[in-house]
């Protein structure tokens, strides 16, 4: 079965209140199984628009990335994130 990704690219606008959502939304992500491939770290964006970070968390399939994004109380976490970012986030199938 093909995994399930959640893609993130953010551009943090408020780093003071950003690592709120960050502390909350682990534990919620890897009770879907969430395992991070790439949380922040050195970047370079060669094309395109720099949003600065940048996030792939894999899942065990494509329906339990989404139902991740969908969890009501991942949702209520996300609010902090766009309150402290603009953001891009990508649910993708993986081969």
């Amino acid at each position: 079965m093909p995994k399930g990704y959640i893609i993130g690219h953010i551009k943090v606008t408020d780093p003071e209140g950003y690592p709120e959502y960050v502390r909350r939304d682990t534990p919620i992500l890897e009770s879907h199984g969430a395992r991070f491939i790439v949380r922040g770290g050195t970047s370079e964006t060669p094309e395109g628009e720099d949003m600065g970070r940048h996030v792939v968390i894999e899942f065990d399939s494509y329906d339990a990335a989404r139902a991740a994004y969908n969890d009501p109380d991942y949702q209520e976490v996300a609010d902090i994130r766009r309150r402290c970012a603009d953001s891009t986030i990508i649910l993708v199938e993986g081969t």
